[in-house]
């Protein structure tokens, strides 16, 4: 009984708040000064009409006139108290309609960063718990008690007097500094996850399914300009070194290519002309002043004047 009482009560209620207050509904002018008092009254356009909130309790609506806020409303809310005469103000609010020009949803920094957005002197934080990383390596720090570099260490700390470092330097047989003996001291290192991705950009940058890539007479698997790189990747990514190429510098996938492929056209060299042959036992006549009246005169050049029989 108690429960269906409730609910006729909720009924009944709601069925009175879709009817707006009388004196709130009539309160016109006291909601247009309140939008006008805080947006001015340039800003404040026509008037859109009531919604009842709820008992005693009316929304009135006017539409924006500030060519920024195209589609919004200026929003005022009025009431009253029960038994009393007096309608007070609520609140103004502007509000956006079905047809409102509205900014695009916000989105964190970090995911509005795009590929090229890094430039000089930026810097790009990595989370602690990125899945693209990895440790570098795993396990404790310390020294094993049954490590033959146990025994060494405790004599180093008890003989060797050493002053207080600006940095902490890695302990000696510690994986850290073992690491760095290495050269493989890295605090992380490129996860599966973060391999995944990279192939996956790599693939659509320059692979297979690109229109270069199936427009080439041959695969970059067989080309002379492909540079192997270390590791896992190799088996499927190289880095192209042909200076024409569009991929050049790049990560390519082996089944990428282009038409500069080394293999896919050897140019022939150009046949070279034969060295000039210089004729110097002829003796050949020789004009002088065949322009000028009279005719022409020849002159040679005798052999023996050379010296020559």
């Amino acid at each position: 009984m108690r429960r269906r009482r409730r609910e006729s009560i909720l009924v009944s209620a709601a069925m009175r708040s879709r009817t707006p207050d009388r004196l709130c509904a009539e309160a016109v002018a006291l909601a247009q000064a309140a939008a006008e008092e805080i947006a001015g009254a340039d800003a404040v356009g026509a008037y859109l009409g009531a919604v009842a909130e709820g008992d005693r309790v009316v929304t009135h609506s006017f539409a924006c006139a500030a060519p920024a806020y195209r589609g919004w409303r200026w929003a005022v809310t009025v009431a009253r108290a029960a038994r009393a005469k007096v309608v007070t103000l609520d609140e103004t609010v502007l509000l956006p309609d079905a047809d409102a020009l509205l900014a695009p949803e916000w989105v964190p920094w970090s995911e509005r960063l795009r590929p090229g957005d890094l430039g000089p002197g930026d810097l790009l934080p990595t989370e602690a718990e990125d899945p693209r990383l990895e440790p570098g390596w795993l396990g404790d720090e310390e020294v094993p008690p049954n490590s033959v570099l146990a025994a060494d260490l405790a004599e180093a700390e008890d003989t060797e007097v050493t002053a207080t470092p600006a940095a902490p330097a890695p302990g000696r047989g510690s994986l850290t500094a073992l690491a760095e003996e290495l050269g493989l001291r890295r605090a992380r290192v490129l996860s599966r996850y973060g391999l995944g991705l990279a192939a996956d950009r790599w693939e659509e940058a320059f692979g297979p399914r690109t229109a270069m890539a199936q427009a080439a007479p041959a695969h970059c698997v067989s080309c002379g300009f492909l540079l192997p790189v270390a590791g896992s990747p190799r088996q499927a990514f190289g880095i192209c070194a042909n200076e024409f190429s569009p991929a050049d510098g790049r990560v390519v996938s082996l089944a990428y290519g282009c038409g500069g492929h080394s293999e896919a056209a050897v140019m022939p060299k150009a046949p070279r002309p034969a060295p000039p042959v210089l004729d110097e036992a002829t003796i050949e006549p020789f004009h002088l002043h065949a322009d000028r009246p009279g005719g022409s005169v020849e002159e040679t050049t005798p052999v023996e004047e050379f010296g020559h029989s």
